[in-house]
C-alpha cells in the first residue's frame, strides 16, 4: 500500500502524478495548504523504524517537512503553501538557507498583529463569564474584576495568550473562589534574579506555573510529584493517546498507586494539564500539557518550589520497574488483556533505552528482572498485539554488535560485567527463539498472524544477521522459512512480497542498504533448497 511507503514515495504517487495526469495546469487556480504547528511535528510511531529514541530526531523530521514542500514546489504544481509554526532555531535557519530563497517569505506574526488588543478581548469575555456565576460580596464598590484588575492583569500577559490562558484556567476551578485566586496571581512578587535567561514574559509565567504549584494541596504534593516524574518520563510513549484518563489508569497501575489516584493527584493542576477528554490535543505535542512550557519549566527547574523536587529519572525508574515485574505474568499461551502490560509489551525497551544505571544504586535489580522475564514470550505477544509493536522492533538493531545495541550498551553499569553480558546473551536468545516461533507454520497460520507486522520485523531482523552471520540464527531461519514454504506457500509468498517492499523503502543507515540485496537472497536460498 502507497500509504506504508516512505514520505517521498507517497508525494509522488498521491499528489504530483496525479497532478500530472491533469495534463496542462498552468490556467488552473491555485490551492493553497496550510501546514499549521510545524514545530510539534515528530515521527510517529508507525513511522520510526528503528534506532534512536522517540523526538530525539525532533529537528530531522522537521527540516524534512520543509525539504517535502520545497520538492513539490520545484514541481510548478497548482499549489501554494501557508507554514505556521514557532520561530525553533533549526526551522528559522532552514527556512531562511538559499534553497528557499527565491520560494518563501517570511512573516512574523508578533510583529505585525494587534496582540494586545486581542489578548484583551479575550481576557475581558472571559472574566465577564466567569463573573456571571458569582455572588456580590458585601461592601463591592464596582462589579468584578473591575477595571483597574483588568489592566493589571493585561500588563502581567505582554500580550501573550498563552500566559492569560493560563491564568483563566486556573482561576475558573468550581471549588474555589476565582477572585481570590486570580488577586493571589497577580500579587506574586517577582524576583529579578530568577530566570535570567528567559524574557520578560517568560519570568512571568514560571512564578505563574509556580503559583499553580502552591496551590495544590500540602497532603497530595508528594503524589503529584511523583506523577508529574512519571508523565515527563514516558510522554513520548503516548504521542498518539488522546485519553489521559487511560494513561494515568496505566501509570496507576505501573506505579502501585490506588486507581484514580493520579488523576485526583492532579486535579489542581487543571489550568496547565488536560484532564478531561473533551479537551482538543489534536495539534498538541503531548496528550498532557496545554502548552509545552509547562514541561520544560518542570524539567529546567528541577526545583520549583522549596517543597517540590522534580527528578524525572525517578519517574522513569518506577515505570521501568513495573514494566518489568508487569512482563513476569506474560506467557506464551497466556492471554494479554490488561492495558498496563500491553503497555509493557511494547515501550520497556524504550524506558530501558532512558534509564540512567550510574545515578541507581541498585543496577543489578533491573538486570536480574530482565533476566528471569520470558523474552521470547514477551516479543511474541508483542508481534501479536495490534497496534505498534515498539518492543521487538526497538531491541533488533544492533543486536548482535555489542557496541550498538539499544538496550545494554552505551550505559556505564557499575555492576558485575557477566551480568551483562548474560542480559546481551538473554536478549539475543530471545529474538532468536522468537522468529523461530512465530514463523512455525502451526502458530503463524493458527493464531492469524499479520504478515506484513512480521515482514516489519522479520526485515530488520535479517538485516541484523547479514551484517554480523551469527551462528546458527542464519541457518535457523532458513529453516524455519523453509518449512512455512513447504506447509503454507500462500502465506509464505505473501510473507516474501512484504519483506520485498520494506526492501525497496528508503534506508535509514549504509549498512541496511548493503544488506537489503541479501535479504532477499535468503529467500531465493530457500525456494532453491525446497525445489
Amino acid at each position: 500500500m502507497v500509504l506504508n511507503k516512505a514520505l517521498e514515495v507517497q508525494l509522488m504517487k498521491l499528489i504530483v502524478e496525479p497532478f500530472q495526469s491533469l495534463g496542462e495546469l498552468d490556467d488552473m487556480p491555485h490551492r493553497l495548504v496550510i501546514i499549521d504547528g510545524l514545530d510539534e511535528c515528530i515521527n510517529s510511531d508507525q513511522q520510526s523504524r528503528v534506532e534512536k529514541q522517540y523526538a530525539e530526531d525532533q529537528e530531522r523530521v522537521q527540516v524534512r517537512v520543509l525539504d517535502l514542500i520545497l520538492a513539490l514546489h520545484s514541481r510548478h504544481l497548482p499549489l501554494c503553501f501557508l507554514i505556521l509554526s514557532r520561530p525553533e532555531p533549526w526551522i528559522k535557519q532552514h527556512i531562511g538557507s538559499k534553497a528557499f530563497q527565491h520560494a518563501a517569505e517570511t512573516l512574523d506574526l508578533y510583529e505585525v498583529g494587534d496582540h494586545m488588543k486581542d489578548v484583551g478581548k479575550f481576557v475581558r469575555d472571559e472574566l465577564a463569564r466567569i463573573a456571571e456565576r458569582l455572588d456580590p460580596q458585601p461592601g463591592d464598590e464596582e462589579v468584578w474584576p473591575g477595571y483597574y484588575t483588568v489592566e493589571v492583569f493585561l500588563g502581567r500577559t505582554g500580550g501573550h495568550i498563552l500566559y492569560a490562558a493560563t491564568v483563566i484556567r486556573h482561576i475558573d476551578d468550581p471549588y474555589d473562589d476565582p477572585r481570590q485566586r486570580l488577586q493571589d496571581i497577580l500579587h506574586i512578587k517577582f524576583n529579578s534574579t530568577q530566570d535570567l535567561t528567559y524574557s520578560t514574559p517568560f519570568s512571568s509565567l514560571h512564578e505563574l506555573y509556580r503559583q499553580i504549584l502552591r496551590s495544590c494541596p500540602q497532603a497530595n504534593r508528594a503524589t503529584m510529584v511523583g506523577v508529574l516524574e512519571e508523565i515527563l518520563a514516558v510522554r513520548f510513549c503516548f504521542m498518539l493517546e488522546r485519553q489521559i484518563h487511560h494513561v494515568l489508569n496505566i501509570l496507576d497501575r505501573l506505579s502501585g498507586r490506588a486507581p484514580g489516584r493520579g488523576i485526583k493527584a492532579l486535579r489542581p493542576l487543571h489550568a496547565v494539564i488536560r484532564l478531561s477528554g473533551n479537551d482538543d490535543a489534536s495539534s498538541s505535542f503531548s496528550p498532557f500539557f496545554y502548552h509545552s512550557s509547562f514541561a520544560n519549566f518542570l524539567e529546567d527547574q528541577s526545583q520549583p518550589l522549596p517543597d517540590v523536587t522534580i527528578n524525572v529519572q525517578k519517574g522513569l525508574k518506577r515505570v521501568l520497574a513495573g514494566c518489568l515485574k508487569a512482563l513476569s505474568a506474560v506467557t506464551m499461551d497466556g492471554q494479554v488483556c490488561d492495558e498496563h502490560i500491553k503497555f509493557s509489551l511494547n515501550k520497556w525497551p524504550i524506558l530501558w533505552s532512558q534509564w540512567e544505571p550510574i545515578a541507581d544504586a541498585d543496577q543489578s535489580s533491573y538486570l536480574k528482572a530482565l533476566l528471569a522475564t520470558d523474552l521470547t514470550a514477551c516479543f511474541a505477544r508483542s508481534m501479536m498485539h495490534h497496534g505498534t509493536p515498539d518492543g521487538l522492533l526497538f531491541c533488533l538493531p544492533g543486536l548482535y554488535n555489542s557496541t550498538r545495541t539499544n538496550i545494554v550498551t552505551d550505559k556505564p553499569f557499575s555492576v558485575c560485567p557477566t551480568l551483562v553480558e548474560d542480559v546481551l546473551s538473554h536478549l539475543q536468545s530471545s529474538v532468536n527463539a522468537c522468529f523461530l516461533h512465530v514463523l512455525n507454520p502451526e502458530w503463524f497460520t493458527s493464531r492469524r498472524t499479520n504478515p506484513r507486522l512480521v515482514s516489519i520485523h522479520l526485515y530488520v531482523y535479517m538485516c541484523e544477521i547479514l551484517k554480523h552471520h551469527p551462528v546458527p540464527a542464519f541457518d535457523n531461519v532458513v529453516q524455519a522459512l523453509r518449512g512455512l514454504l513447504e506447509t503454507q506457500e500462500k502465506f509464505f509468498k505473501e510473507l516474501e512480497e512484504e519483506v520485498e517492499e520494506q526492501v525497496m523503502m528508503p534506508s535509514l543507515n549504509d549498512e541496511d542498504e548493503e544488506s537489503e540485496p541479501a535479504v532477499m537472497g535468503m529467500f531465493k536460498l530457500v525456494r532453491q533448497v525446497v525445489e
